[in-house]
C-alpha cells in the first residue's frame, strides 16, 4: 500500500509539472496573439499579376506610424488563414521577437490556391522568362506583388525580405530569380529544390507515406476559391509499417483510395525516371545570379528535406561572384528552428535551446541588418559564411566554405572487411556478405510504431536493426582520440544480386562505449547506443543515370556509387564508427520488387520476390565508404 501511495504521488507529481507546463506555454501563446491584435492593423487585398489573375494577400501594417518600417513577406500554398480583417493570425514572423521588432508582414496565397485565383502547378516551371510578356511563373508572381507592395502599402521604407519553410521555402528561393530591386535579404529554409532527389524520391526510391499522406489533401483538385483545407481519407491504424504493408503494390494507392483524382500523384507515378517532366521542375539551375542578402537554413535531422538546403546552397553560390550566400544548419527536423526548442532529438541530446539562439543571434539580425540598415541597434559583426551544428560535440562551428578544402581537411577511406569490421586498408581475405532481402518482411525504418513518416528515427538507437538477419552490419576500431566528420559520405559497393534489380541502404552509426571512458563508468541511459547520423540509398537501377534505369546482371559483381548527404559529426574518443548495410526500409522507402520492372509503380503484386544480395569486400572488388575530416587545430 505505501510503494502505491509513493507511485500515486510520483504520477500526481508529474501530472502537475505537465499541466503546468501546457498551461505557461498556452499563455505565453495568448500573450503573443495578444499583442499582435493590440499593436497592428491587418488588411486584406487581391494583387493583380501581369495576366491579370488576382492573388489574395493580407498585411499587417504597426500602428505605430512614427517610422518607416521594411516589409517580411511570405508567400504559401497552405492558406493565409484567418480570412477577414478582423481575423487575425496568432504569429506573424518566425518568432515573436520580430513582431516586438516591428515590420510590415505579408502573407499570400500563391497562384491557384485557397483564396488566390488562377491555376496551382507542383513546382511550376519558371519558364516566364524565356517567353516574355504576360506570361508567368512563381518568380513573375513574386515580383509582381512587391513591385505593387512598395507602391500601395503605406509607411513601407521600400526594402523586403522573405522567408519560408519547405513549400515557401521554395516560394522563397524562386524570389531570387530576376529579383525586384526591393527585396534586398531571403532566407529560404528547408527550401525544396528537385523533387526527383528530395522530399519524395531519395536517389530514385520513392517516399511513399510521405507523399500520400501529403497529396491526399494538397493535391486534391478545387473548384474556385477556397478558404479551408479539403478532407482528407480518415486513419484507418497509427501503425503505418501494417498500414502500407497492407496497401500492396503502388497501383493500389489509385484503385484503393485516390481514384485518380489526385493529378500530381497521377504525374509522378508517370515520370518513375528523372526525364524532362522532372528536369524543368529543378530550380536549382536558375540560381546562378542571386542578388538579394541570402541566407539558407537546414537541418541535419529533417527527414522531409535536407538535400534542398544543400543544394541550394551550392547551386547560389557556384560563380556567384558576390559574398551574399550563407548557409546555417542545426540539429533540427523540419522548421524546428522556428518552433520547439532544439535542445534534442529522440533520446539525441544537444546540451541547450539551439532554436532560440538561432533566432537571436542569426535570423533576426540578418533581416535587421538588410532590411533596417540605419537602424543603431544592428550589430557590426558581418554573418559568417557557414554557420553549422556539430553533433556528437554538441557546439556551434563557423567556416568560410563549404564543402571543406583539401588545406582545411584530411581524407579517410574505410573498407568492408571480413567478420565485419572496417579496415584501413583492403581486406586481402577477400569474400563477400550475403543476405536475403524479403519484401513480406521488410526491416522497419524505426522501431517505433507511427505512421511510416516521423521524426526521431533520423537520430534513433539502431540495435533494433543491427540484429537482424538481413542487414549487414561492420564495425570500425574504437576511436583513441576525437575525429570529426565535415561533409558528404562517399559509398563505393560492389554487389550483386541473384535478380534485377534492388535497393542498397547505407546507414553511418555512432556506436556509444558501454562505459563513459572519461569515469570508466557504465552509461546506463547510452550505453552501446548505436546513434544513427546519416543514412542514403540508391536504388539499384539508377546507378549510372537517373535518367536511363538499368536492370543487374544476375550474380555479376557490379560498382554501385552514392553519396551520404553531408553532416558535421565528432565520433568521440572510445566510441566506433557503424555501417548498416540493407535493402529495405519500410514503409518510408517504397519496396523495390527485385524482379525488374519498367516502372515500380506499374509493379503487380506476383513481381515482389525475395532476392540474396551480395555486398563484396576483397582487393579486387573492395567496398568502402570515404570522407573528410577535420584537421586538429
Amino acid at each position: 500500500m505505501k510503494t502505491i501511495k509513493i507511485l500515486g504521488s510520483i504520477w500526481l507529481t508529474c501530472s502537475l509539472l505537465l499541466s503546468s507546463a501546457a498551461f505557461a506555454e498556452e499563455k505565453k501563446a495568448d500573450a503573443r496573439a495578444e499583442y499582435i491584435r493590440a499593436h497592428y492593423a491587418k488588411y486584406e487585398y487581391q494583387i493583380p499579376m501581369r495576366d491579370g489573375v488576382k492573388l489574395f494577400t493580407s498585411v499587417y501594417v504597426p500602428y505605430d506610424q512614427t517610422q518607416q518600417y521594411p516589409m517580411m513577406m511570405q508567400r504559401t500554398p497552405y492558406r493565409v488563414a484567418p480570412y477577414g480583417a478582423d481575423k487575425y493570425k496568432t504569429k506573424l514572423g518566425p518568432s515573436d521577437i520580430f513582431e516586438k521588432e516591428g515590420f510590415i508582414f505579408v502573407f499570400q496565397d500563391v497562384r491557384g490556391k485557397f483564396m488566390s485565383e488562377g491555376e496551382y502547378v507542383n513546382m511550376r516551371p519558371q519558364d516566364a522568362g524565356d517567353k516574355g510578356g504576360k506570361a508567368t511563373d512563381d518568380a513573375t508572381d513574386t515580383y509582381d506583388t512587391i513591385d505593387w507592395l512598395v507602391k500601395h502599402v503605406p509607411n513601407n521604407n521600400g526594402r523586403v525580405g522573405m522567408w519560408g519553410t519547405s513549400y515557401p521555402g521554395y516560394y522563397t528561393s524562386v524570389a531570387a530569380i530576376n529579383s525586384h530591386p526591393a527585396l534586398k535579404a531571403i532566407s529560404p529554409q528547408a527550401p525544396i529544390a528537385d523533387w526527383f532527389y528530395d522530399d519524395f524520391h531519395r536517389n530514385g526510391a520513392f517516399v511513399t507515406p510521405m507523399a500520400f499522406i501529403f497529396f491526399d489533401t494538397f493535391d486534391k483538385k478545387r473548384e474556385g476559391p477556397h478558404a479551408a483545407w479539403p478532407e482528407g481519407m480518415k486513419g484507418t491504424t497509427p501503425d503505418g509499417y501494417q498500414f502500407f504493408k497492407d496497401l500492396g503494390p503502388l497501383t493500389n494507392v489509385n484503385d484503393n483510395y485516390f481514384h485518380g483524382t489526385r493529378p500530381f500523384w497521377n504525374e509522378l507515378t508517370e515520370h518513375p525516371n528523372y526525364d524532362e517532366y522532372w528536369q524543368a521542375r529543378n530550380v536549382l539551375q536558375h540560381f546562378d545570379k542571386v542578388k538579394p542578402e541570402t541566407l539558407i537554413v537546414g537541418g541535419w535531422y529533417d527527414t522531409e528535406d535536407l538535400y534542398g538546403p544543400l543544394a541550394t546552397y551550392q547551386a547560389m553560390s557556384k560563380g556567384n561572384k558576390r559574398d551574399n550566400i550563407h548557409m546555417i544548419m542545426g540539429p533540427w527536423y523540419h522548421g524546428q528552428w522556428n518552433r520547439g526548442e532544439g535542445d534534442h532529438m529522440g533520446e539525441a541530446q544537444f546540451g541547450f535551446d539551439t532554436s532560440d539562439w538561432f533566432q537571436k543571434q542569426i535570423l533576426l539580425p540578418f533581416f535587421k541588418n538588410n532590411l533596417k540598415p540605419d537602424n543603431k541597434d544592428n550589430k557590426a559583426n558581418k554573418l559568417s559564411k557557414i554557420t553549422l551544428f556539430e553533433t556528437g560535440a554538441n557546439r556551434w562551428r563557423t567556416f568560410d566554405n563549404w564543402p571543406l578544402t583539401a588545406k582545411q581537411s584530411d581524407s579517410v577511406t574505410w573498407y568492408l572487411g571480413s567478420d565485419e569490421t572496417l579496415l584501413a586498408n583492403k581486406d586481402a581475405k577477400g569474400g563477400f556478405a550475403d543476405y536475403v532481402s524479403d519484401p513480406n518482411k521488410p526491416v522497419p525504418h524505426s522501431a517505433n510504431i507511427s505512421r511510416g513518416w516521423d521524426r526521431p528515427y533520423m537520430a534513433e538507437d539502431q540495435r533494433f536493426s543491427a540484429r537482424r538477419s538481413d542487414v549487414l552490419v561492420f564495425d570500425a576500431p574504437a576511436a583513441t582520440q576525437d575525429q570529426t566528420i565535415a561533409g558528404a559520405v562517399d559509398v563505393n559497393l560492389w554487389v550483386s544480386t541473384d535478380q534485377g534489380d534492388a535497393d542498397f541502404i547505407v546507414k553511418l552509426v555512432d556506436v556509444f562505449p558501454g562505459k563513459d571512458v572519461n569515469n570508466d563508468e557504465v552509461d546506463k541511459d547510452t550505453g552501446n547506443r548505436h546513434e544513427l547520423v546519416r543514412w542514403g540509398v540508391i536504388r539499384g537501377r539508377f546507378r549510372n543515370s537517373m535518367s536511363t534505369p538499368e536492370a543487374f546482371v544476375s550474380g555479376q559483381p557490379t560498382q554501385v556509387k552514392f553519396e551520404l548527404l553531408d553532416v558535421l559529426h565528432t565520433i568521440k574518443r572510445g566510441h566506433k564508427l557503424q555501417i548498416q548495410i540493407q535493402s529495405t526500409m519500410f514503409p518510408f522507402l517504397d519496396l523495390n520488387p527485385q524482379k525488374y520492372v519498367d516502372n515500380i509503380f506499374e509493379a503487380k503484386a506476383e513481381d515482389f520476390t525475395k532476392a540474396e544480395h551480395k555486398v563484396y569486400h576483397s582487393e579486387e572488388y573492395p567496398s568502402s565508404i570515404t570522407y573528410k575530416v577535420l584537421k586538429q587545430d
